[in-house]
């Protein structure tokens, strides 16, 4: 699903009010002893957990392993995860499993480990596919567009012209001779890509294209009728700048009552200063039609509602599998203790114990996943 960095929008406020700098962590900060081998019979709610749709997940997913070098490990951060060659294994091991025996697979073919860190605890946010109005025609209603990548979106590889800069990603365009950044969301809403024919779609709210970009996907209800799901598909590759920071420090939402609804509705409260807030974000996100069923991750396949969590790949691979515990963001709902397959990213995702929990299309599912930022830990499994 490729969601951008705005991941709630207010990630970096929730860190700063209550969240652990620890949650940053990067690899390199991190070594083995992160990880403490436990039973599964010591996790959380295990005896009771329905392992299937998880594991369901996990069968579409994993098969990403077989892609790759047999010997290489999954992990940077953690070796102890095995090797791509394990994995694709145990991946062609379990398309034969079902429901019925789930849980003995599991507990047969897989080692668990715990995550130990500093604060021994991370924040989980959710995320989810939201649902809008538009049209495949600009009319008076439908004003705003929703563009696919331009042509002329330049993207290097720093560590080409020196090693010492790594794989490090920088995004831009020619002008002239000259290399220089891409348009910045201010000059692309002032028209900069106008007339090049590259609107994918139009929508009737500016707003409604923010959220669209935070999510990384969406489906429109098409005036001419049907639907159309939208995905993301590239990215103008300015940094991301969390606007909920900036409602806060300017004293139109409080701290404490900061959440991406909050932020929805001071947008579309304030329309005359909503497009001036929006631009203090100048990443801009775009996008392509997409066919299937729901929207896909970074896994290449598409999410499973409740059970498909972005992680940060450099510590968890794409196509794992996680047991996540952490708080529900209804609080007369009991605690999110299951098995998810790890199927996306997220640029916001970084670090030990940071997950994003996909909820699934529509309102219902964009409640629980608004209101998501919840304490909790996961523990990772490993090939025996």
């Amino acid at each position: 699903m490729r969601r951008y960095a705005y991941l709630l929008l207010l990630t970096t406020v929730l860190a700063n009010c209550g969240g652990s700098e620890k949650l940053s962590q990067s690899p390199s900060e991190t070594n083995n002893d992160n990880l403490v081998e436990t039973s599964f019979s010591k996790l959380p709610n295990w005896p009771e957990a329905n392992l299937s749709p998880g594991l369901f997940a996990f069968q579409k997913s994993c098969k990403r392993f077989s892609l790759k070098k047999a010997s290489s490990k999954v992990s940077k951060a953690w070796l102890e995860l095995g090797t791509n060659g394990e994995w694709a294994f145990l991946c062609e091991q379990s398309q034969s499993v079902d429901a019925s025996n789930a849980k003995e697979f599991i507990e047969k073919h897989f080692r668990v480990f715990e995550v130990k860190t500093p604060a021994n605890e991370g924040l989980f946010t959710g995320y989810f596919e939201p649902e809008f109005e538009g049209s495949r025609r600009q009319s008076h209603h439908y004003q705003h567009p929703l563009y696919k990548p331009p042509g002329d979106v330049i993207t290097a590889n720093l560590g080409d012209f020196e090693k010492a800069l790594g794989d490090k990603l920088i995004y831009g365009q020619l002008r002239g001779k000259t290399f220089k950044p891409y348009y910045s969301r201010a000059e692309i809403a002032d028209g900069a890509l106008q007339g090049k024919g590259l609107e994918l779609v139009w929508l009737a709210d500016p707003v409604d294209g923010f959220f669209i970009e935070i999510q990384g996907s969406g489906r429109i209800k098409l005036a001419e009728g049907g639907w159309m799901r939208v995905g993301y598909a590239g990215k103008n590759g300015r940094p991301y700048r969390a606007i909920g920071r900036d409602l806060i420090e300017m004293g139109e939402i409080p701290a404490e009552k900061m959440s991406m609804s909050a932020i929805r509705n001071w947008l579309s409260a304030n329309s005359s200063r909503s497009q001036s807030v929006m631009n203090k974000n100048p990443s801009y996100i775009f996008f392509k039609e997409r066919h299937g069923d729901g929207p896909i991750g970074a896994a290449g396949t598409a999410l499973t509602p409740g059970y498909s969590l972005a992680v940060d790949p450099s510590f968890i691979p794409l196509g794992g599998l996680v047991y996540l515990d952490a708080e529900h963001p209804d609080e007369s709902q009991p605690r999110i203790q299951r098995l998810v397959a790890a199927e996306d990213t997220g640029s916001a995702i970084k670090g030990a114990q940071r997950g994003d929990l996909f909820w699934g299309t529509g309102s219902a599912a964009g409640k629980n996943a608004g209101h998501m930022a919840s304490k909790g830990r996961y523990y990772l499994l490993s090939p025996k």
